[in-house]
């Protein structure tokens, strides 16, 4: 049921979601100007808050990519799912800062399947999967994110232990 393509998929939506983390941890506060800049929304709070940067984005997109040649796809296939996962990210960050919830705060299920669902269905045919396997998709991902994000508080490469 769950094969080889279910797992690459996974792991490639894992790296996209690590490489800002990652990134954050090396640089630091180097380099890490927001995606939404001074913009605000209509609301006058910021469309998606000053933790969604630059800098994280570029790391998604090329630690995934080479990812996934390592995996043996394409750069392209790669960039996508980083993409995509980013859309997620920011999408839900977006959501998040309309509940007026700071940033990264912990919102159950926003915080996780935005970033896994929309690669998920926009790479279906690619990683032949199916309704089932999407699911488990998300749900791999939401256990992944749950417990690993435990141990990187525990270890300093997280603020929060979510």
């Amino acid at each position: 049921m769950l094969d080889t393509l279910f797992f690459h998929l996974l792991i490639l939506i894992i790296v996209a979601n690590a490489g800002p983390i990652l990134i954050k941890n090396i640089l630091n506060k180097k380099w890490n100007q927001p995606i939404n800049g001074s913009l605000k929304f209509v609301d006058g709070g910021p469309l998606f808050g000053k933790s969604k940067t630059w800098r994280g984005l570029a790391a998604s997109l090329i630690i995934t990519a080479v990812v996934a040649l390592m995996l043996g796809y394409s750069v392209q296939i790669g960039i996508l799912i980083s993409l995509l996962a980013m859309t997620g990210d920011l999408f839900s960050s977006f959501v998040k800062r309309r509940f007026k919830l700071p940033p990264s705060s912990m919102a159950p299920l926003l915080d996780q399947v935005p970033e896994s669902l929309l690669p998920a269905v926009i790479m279906m045919r690619t990683f032949e999967l199916t309704l089932f396997s999407i699911i488990m998709l998300i749900l791999f991902f939401m256990i992944f994110e749950l417990i690993v994000s435990q141990i990187l508080y525990k270890m300093n490469f997280r603020k929060h232990p979510y």
